[in-house]
């Protein structure tokens, strides 16, 4: 009986794959399995992984011919796992030595539908720990609970798939939308704390993640960043109305964070990118859309008024700006 399933997606991973599946080895047992979807890679990755057939107890190794994003390859891993439990790791990332075992030992002890954890962020040297944005540790809870209040961090706010460990028995709801090639991790963790039974949070932080890689989809510029839209489109669609002013709230900051860094994109794609994401804030109700601006900064909310001039005026704002000059 298989206890745990990794499911690992990589595409073109060759400079961190072989850490990754170390990494793995580090966490190895009998009872757990790792399945690895290498993702169409036309570099050194396959071999890389082949070389860890033998050595990685555990390793299932699937192979996509033709790259098909990252939501299908963890939904084609996902399909594969048979165990109890399912976490994911992003193939540049790492874990700490014995993480999954205590990964394990966390959703055992709770007996809850999922578990979710820290994490520690890096870049280059540099190592911060990053914690889930619930205090209240070690505790069962209703995952509908953690979604409000609307105007400070909550979970849906902290998206990671890897950041936890899920029953597999939740079944349609670890899937992600396959038709997005980035942003799916935000239709995802808001279906899963709507629709789920049970969760917990624990002081945990094993996944070691790699931000700012080139080549990442973060750090990508093409096409896939329209998928920002589709994907707020899927977290809006049969929405209850108690929790729309907080993805309103979600969706402005995103947005006004994406314009932020749009010279990444190409003029025609920031042009395309700044007019669907006008209409889509024009869509919203305007007193959701006023209150969600006057929580920002003001540099942002001067960003997102630039892009849509007759936004409402903030309720807020001459209490928020007097307190930032003070």
């Amino acid at each position: 009986m298989i206890t745990l399933s990794v499911v690992v997606p990589i595409r073109d991973g060759e400079r961190f794959i072989a850490d990754a599946l170390t990494s793995l080895s580090r966490n190895a047992r009998g009872d757990f399995e790792f399945i690895i979807v290498n993702d169409g890679s036309v570099d050194a990755t396959g071999d890389i992984i082949d070389d860890f057939i033998g050595e990685l107890p555990g390793l299932v190794v699937i192979r996509n011919p033709a790259p098909v994003g990252l939501a299908d390859a963890r939904n084609t891993g996902l399909s594969a796992a048979t165990g109890r439990y399912v976490t994911y790791m992003d193939g540049d990332d790492w874990l700490a030595p014995g993480y999954l075992a205590r990964l394990v030992e966390a959703i055992d002890g709770l007996g809850c539908d999922f578990v979710r954890v820290d994490h520690v962020q890096v870049e280059g040297r540099k190592r911060v720990v990053h914690r889930a944005p619930l205090a209240r540790r070690g505790t069962v809870l209703a995952p509908r609970d953690a979604i409000l209040p609307a105007n400070v961090r909550t979970m849906v706010d902290y998206p990671y798939a890897w950041a936890g460990v899920y029953r597999r028995s939740l079944g349609d709801l670890l899937h992600f939308p396959g038709s997005l090639h980035t942003a799916e991790d935000r239709p995802w963790i808001w279906r899963l704390h709507r629709e789920a039974a049970t969760f917990a949070v624990v002081s945990l932080a094993g996944v070691f993640y790699r931000r700012m890689v080139s080549g990442s989809l973060t750090q990508v510029g093409d096409e896939r960043q329209l998928h920002f839209f589709d994907a707020f489109e899927l977290v809006f669609k049969d929405l209850e109305q108690e929790f729309l002013p907080k993805a309103a709230r979600n969706f402005c900051a995103l947005l006004a964070h994406h314009l932020e860094i749009g010279d990444r994109l190409t003029p025609a794609l920031r042009a395309r990118f700044g007019e669907r994401g006008a209409q889509m804030v024009r869509a919203l109700p305007p007193e959701l859309v006023a209150e969600a601006v006057s929580r920002m900064s003001v540099e942002r909310e001067a960003t997102l008024r630039a892009l849509v001039p007759d936004l409402p005026p903030s309720p807020h704002v001459r209490v928020r700006r007097d307190r930032e000059e003070s």
